[in-house]
């Protein structure tokens, strides 16, 4: 198996590490894997990295991200997802004017600082902060700058005194879709947490170009590196003498774009990803030696 970064419809019930396990062994590799861990519960875009793909991951980790989710207003709970205890009594949401709703909803857009969901993977003192809320302990996590560029209601359905709404979100990395319906639901005074959350899209890559673990299975391939970073940076096209230098870690003159840029050898090879300096143009990654 190649070099490459794979796209998985990542199916409810698995841990992203879950699915790692399983595309190691369909493509045959220990080497692989994931940019954007997503919780057991949701499904959709898992991006993978294969081999020296996996060398990717940490240039697509920051990459923005969209998700289509329903947020139940009415009860809020201690994971601010389904899967978590009742924190009280639940309250009437049901008869939320719209208007309150669409309120709360646009003092969530924009330039944030939100508080994390205690049930993440933020390591506090040496320990996952869900492992410590799931052993029974409080986290206060500090509060960190996200953005929420789009945070739409397409329909809202009231239902045994609970308030559904289902919703599309863009959000910059690090940003919690759960920590959203948290803080919509305390906005509103009735609690909230999530239901339901599915990823539509990592960074360039959507749901239309992901694939099941069966279809993986079927047909074992990754996207060669060469064509995703033509789809993630810029791309320099290099002399052979600049590969040369390039592939021992030299300097290059400063080009157009602060980096990451892809550096293509003259037969389309992706040599390496450059990132400018002071000096000039430093590789940051070298994945093809000259020839």
């Amino acid at each position: 198996m190649g070099d490459g970064i794979l796209v998985v419809d990542k199916p409810s019930g698995w841990t992203s590490h879950d699915v790692v396990g399983r595309c190691r062994r369909l493509l045959g590799t220990r080497r692989v894997g994931h940019a954007g861990t997503l919780d057991p519960a949701a499904t959709g875009v898992l991006v993978l990295g294969a081999n020296r793909g996996t060398k990717f991951l940490t240039h697509l980790v920051a990459h923005d991200k969209a998700y289509a989710a329903t947020i139940r207003l009415g009860l809020a709970t201690v994971t601010d997802d389904a899967e978590g205890e009742p924190l009280g009594a639940p309250a009437d949401a049901s008869a939320l004017a719209p208007d309150a709703v669409a309120a709360a909803v646009s003092a969530l857009t924009g330039d944030l600082q939100q508080v994390p969901s205690s049930v993440s993977a933020i390591k506090v003192d040496g320990q996952r902060s869900y492992a410590r809320v799931r052993g029974g302990q409080e986290v206060d996590l500090p509060a960190r700058p996200v953005t929420v560029s789009r945070f739409d209601v397409l329909q809202r359905r009231a239902e045994g005194g609970f308030l559904d709404l289902d919703v599309v979100v863009e959000v910059s990395s690090g940003t919690y879709v759960r920590a959203l319906a948290r803080d919509l639901g305390a906005a509103l005074g009735v609690g909230g947490h999530l239901t339901a959350l599915r990823r539509t899209r990592s960074g360039p890559f959507g749901i239309e170009e992901a694939r099941t673990l069966e279809q993986v299975e079927q047909d074992p391939v990754v996207q060669p590196l060469a064509l995703v970073a033509r789809r993630l940076f810029p791309a320099r096209e290099l002399t052979a003498a600049e590969v040369a230098t390039v592939s021992h870690g030299g300097f290059l003159r400063a080009g157009e774009h602060p980096g990451p840029v892809g550096a293509f050898a003259p037969d389309g090879t992706l040599v390496a990803l450059l990132g400018d300096t002071a000096r000039g143009a430093k590789p940051l990654l070298v994945l093809a030696a000259a020839g």
